[in-house]
């Protein structure tokens, strides 16, 4: 349950940073990257406690891939089709 709120939470992030970004002159892309690169930090940081309270870092990493991926592809996405 906790890995399908933090995908969804990662969803709208990256929707907002897209749209944001666009709305202050700045452009979708500049907005997807930086929400791509925070969201990559975010995720090594969860990864890592995860690790430290004891889950194996094979089991963390099979999540971590869902966990920043999709998020990461919504920002892609929204940047590239969202007007």
């Amino acid at each position: 349950m906790r890995t399908l709120i933090v995908v969804l939470i990662g969803l709208v992030l990256s929707f907002a940073f897209v749209f944001m970004s666009s709305h202050l002159g700045r452009g979708k892309v500049t907005g997807a990257i930086l929400f791509i690169g925070l969201w990559l930090v975010f995720c090594g940081f969860d990864y890592s406690n995860g690790v430290k309270a004891g889950y194996s870092a094979i089991d963390e990493l099979g999540i971590h891939i869902a966990l920043f991926t999709l998020p990461a592809i919504g920002a892609w996405l929204a940047a590239r089709f969202l007007s």
